[in-house]
């Protein structure tokens, strides 16, 4: 399938691996020009080189921290309008209540809503101008299924959920849409973190904390991240203008709720 975004811009928040980097493989395919970002130069011009690899779009890179006010307007200077943006920041640490003080909570919402919401804020009215923009926040599954030892990241990005979905009604005349991809389990980087946390705290080995997450899949797998960045490209398409304000469960039909 033509997905109609050739020739389009997108900007990837977060994107010299893991799951940002697999999306902006998939939008480089699709003959998109992308904008890659990540705070280490050396590590993101060795994504860049995976990207172009597959790319039929050109693929350009800014060093930078999406979290520094500072660097937020370089970005913006340097990339005055998108018409796709995928938001992406790595989770907080999972912890215990107990050991989260108020500068805790302030950092883990200047980690995953408010450079989010504060780039939205930027492309958005060019991508109303225009007719056409698309953006998808890679959040997570603990935004429809918490967990306390994760309270950090459901409440910052569940926060970040609720402004967008009121903010998906406004744009939406105007070819705008707003999705959510909520992953659970998907192979990457922070997997292999979480595995090593697990290790620790259960005297287990790699392989059986591993197994373990995969085990707590319906599919009884981890998911990759081709697979979740399939589903970031479709709502980035021509096609996708139907659909907004949506949450995306990537979770190999983990979810038990119904909506």
């Amino acid at each position: 399938m033509d997905l109609g975004i050739k020739g389009r811009k997108a900007f990837l928040m977060a994107s010299s691996s893991g799951l940002g980097l697999a999306c902006a493989k998939a939008l480089a395919a699709e003959g998109v020009d992308v904008w890659v970002n990540a705070r280490n130069s050396e590590r993101l011009e060795a994504a860049a080189e995976e990207i172009r690899r597959g790319a039929t779009g050109r693929v350009q890179t800014i060093a930078a921290d999406i979290t520094l006010e500072a660097d937020r307007e370089r970005i913006f200077a340097e990339i005055s309008d998108v018409d796709i943006l995928v938001t992406n920041n790595e989770g907080p640490t999972p912890g215990s209540l107990e050991n989260w003080d108020h500068d805790t909570w302030v950092k883990a919402f200047e980690k995953n809503m408010i450079p989010h919401a504060l780039f939205i804020r930027n492309y958005v009215g060019g991508m109303r101008a225009r007719k056409f923009g698309r953006i998808v926040n890679i959040t997570s599954a603990m935004v429809k299924s918490p967990r306390v030892h994760q309270s950090l990241s459901s409440a910052a990005r569940t926060a970040l959920t609720a402004f967008c979905k009121g903010l998906s009604m406004e744009v939406a005349a105007d070819n705008v849409t707003i999705n959510n991809l909520l992953p659970e389990r998907i192979d990457t980087p922070r997997q292999q973190f979480m595995a090593k946390r697990l290790m620790q705290l259960e005297d287990i080995s790699y392989e059986e904390a591993r197994a373990r997450f995969a085990d707590s899949i319906a599919a009884k797998r981890m998911g990759t991240p081709e697979e979740l960045a399939s589903a970031c490209a479709y709502l980035c398409s021509a096609q996708a203008g139907f659909i907004s304000g949506q949450n995306l469960q990537v979770d190999g039909g983990s979810y038990h709720g119904l909506i």
